[in-house]
């Protein structure tokens, strides 16, 4: 039975969520500070649902700790009200997994929980040695700057294979044009946002039907499912 961590100072908010998760099968822990959750958090939890603002470390810093000084994995879906971009995008900097604004409905939570939890235990990648990583017939080699689908090599410009090797090496995960940005052109001046949505074409086109798992989620950027 997949495990549940939420975080929320919100006595209401919190009860209705474990509520909720429990009749929908899942085990549930609560936690009313950040402080108290990583109390509490263990490797057995599958997911955290994460407040942002609350009294004393905030949900940005409780991920930061999560990610770096505990360093595990665990997906983190961050609740909140803060929405704008700069917010949005310092979230996924500190390793969040998704966002969930609030009002929501539980239909919304459920829906997201779900869809990250299999994503998470699905047997989707394969790591040789951190050389290269295989989805399927889909192979991308670091050593070699190459990638090859079906047993051929498609041949890629290297921002392309930037582009790939970013999403593939994080699957799940939603990156900014700001991230991709950072992470492939790693500072060059006079880069539009629509310059990388016409990499990310190319490179979809030149997979195939590998190309489908390059998804784009409107208004927060791109992810490889």
């Amino acid at each position: 039975m997949e495990r549940i961590l939420v975080v929320d100072d919100e006595n209401d908010l919190r009860e209705i969520l474990q509520f909720n998760l429990q009749t929908a099968g899942f085990e549930v822990d609560v936690a009313d500070s950040a402080e108290k959750a990583l109390e509490i958090l263990t490797p057995r939890h599958s997911l955290i649902l994460l407040d942002v603002m609350m009294g004393g470390m905030s949900g940005w810093q409780m991920a930061r700790v999560v990610r770096e000084e505990r360093k595990l994995d665990t997906p983190i879906v961050f609740l909140t009200a803060k929405t704008t971009q700069p917010d949005v995008l310092h979230g996924f900097s500190v390793g969040a997994d998704d966002y969930i604004t609030k009002p929501f409905s539980f239909q919304e939570v459920l829906a997201r929980v779900n869809a990250i939890l299999r994503r998470s235990n699905a047997p989707h990648c394969a790591v040789s040695a951190k050389t290269e990583l295989v989805f399927g017939h889909l192979v991308i080699d670091f050593v070699r700057k190459a990638v090859r689908v079906d047993g051929q090599e498609v041949r890629l410009s290297p921002k392309e294979f930037g582009i790939l090797s970013t999403l593939a090496s994080h699957p799940g995960r939603v990156f900014s044009r700001e991230e991709i940005l950072a992470e492939v052109w790693n500072g060059e001046a006079f880069v539009l946002d629509r310059t990388i949505d016409v990499h990310i074409a190319r490179v979809r086109r030149k997979l195939g039907h590998y190309g489908a798992r390059i998804t784009n989620r409107q208004g927060y950027g791109y992810s490889f499912e």
